[in-house]
């Protein structure tokens, strides 16, 4: 398979069995899920649309596109995530499950209705490339939408120093046997994650503006969240970043056109359609 990182896959794989999304309410979810959908154009896809859900993982995306549309393929390079996502969408007959990397999707040049792709293609090698491979399965005129971790080109200049503090704890903590990677990434979430979002909502209950907080964005979410996440930044080997006119710059070179950007949260998102 191409394009994917080995070490990257099985610690995926590992991270959804072990965070399979099960302790979270549907309500939570889908409130999440409305944030990253927020610029889809459900609209402009036809009767019974046929779909990709490109790195699916838990499927925790997937249990609510696949009631909207007639079809949706699910694909992710672990056997694993797979797993976990079966029993997410059990019940389901309109789905079909591919265990594939990015760089060898299963579809034909121009079937797809739509496509999406959420916190994934940022931990592939070549990021630009697997937009590509995207945009080619694309019908003309269907829309693709991603979210690609950015790289804080909206924050001040410490903002940013701080992310690479942490980013340099990235690269350690991603390298540790996955027993002890867990035990930490579980105290980073109880020492770290927890009081900082707790801090920024008491903040925000005394009407202060708390965007700038480091991770305010979770002063509304469970701790079970914050110890998934946790893992997900801290014990993933392989990260990119990207600004948000170097993500346009890739969608464009990739075929795609009328891209829009989301303002808001999560940055950035992404959708454009193919020319």
């Amino acid at each position: 398979m191409e394009n994917l990182d080995p070490n990257t896959v099985d610690g995926f794989g590992r991270e959804w069995a072990r965070f399979d999304q099960s302790e979270i309410d549907e309500a939570t979810l889908k409130r999440v899920f409305e944030q990253y959908f927020a610029i889809f154009p459900w609209e402009t896809l036809p009767k019974d649309a046929v779909g990709a859900d490109i790195g699916v993982g838990s499927g925790r995306w997937a249990r609510f596109v696949a009631p909207r549309v007639g079809h949706l393929h699910c694909v992710d390079a672990s056997e694993q995530a797979l797993g976990v996502a079966r029993q997410t969408l059990s019940g389901r007959d309109n789905v079909t499950f591919h265990a594939t990397s990015v760089g060898a999707l299963p579809f034909a040049e121009g079937s797809l209705d739509f496509c999406y792709s959420l916190g994934v293609l940022h931990h592939v090698p070549d990021t630009a490339e697997a937009i590509a491979a995207c945009a080619r399965a694309l019908k003309p005129g269907a829309p693709l939408l991603l979210y690609l971790y950015y790289r804080f080109d909206n924050r001040p200049a410490w903002f940013r120093q701080l992310w690479e503090v942490s980013d340099a704890g990235r690269r350690v903590v991603s390298r540790l046997p996955h027993s002890l990677r867990h035990a930490v990434t579980d105290a980073i979430a109880a020492g770290v994650y927890f009081p900082l979002a707790r801090i920024a909502q008491k903040l925000e209950r005394l009407g202060l503006d708390v965007s700038l907080v480091p991770l305010s964005a979770y002063r509304d979410k469970s701790f079970y969240t914050m110890r998934t996440d946790a893992l997900d930044r801290f014990g993933t080997q392989l990260e990119q970043r990207f600004t948000r006119d170097e993500i346009v710059k890739m969608m464009t070179d990739a075929g795609l056109e009328r891209i829009r950007v989301g303002d808001d949260f999560p940055f950035w998102c992404a959708v454009g359609y193919r020319r």
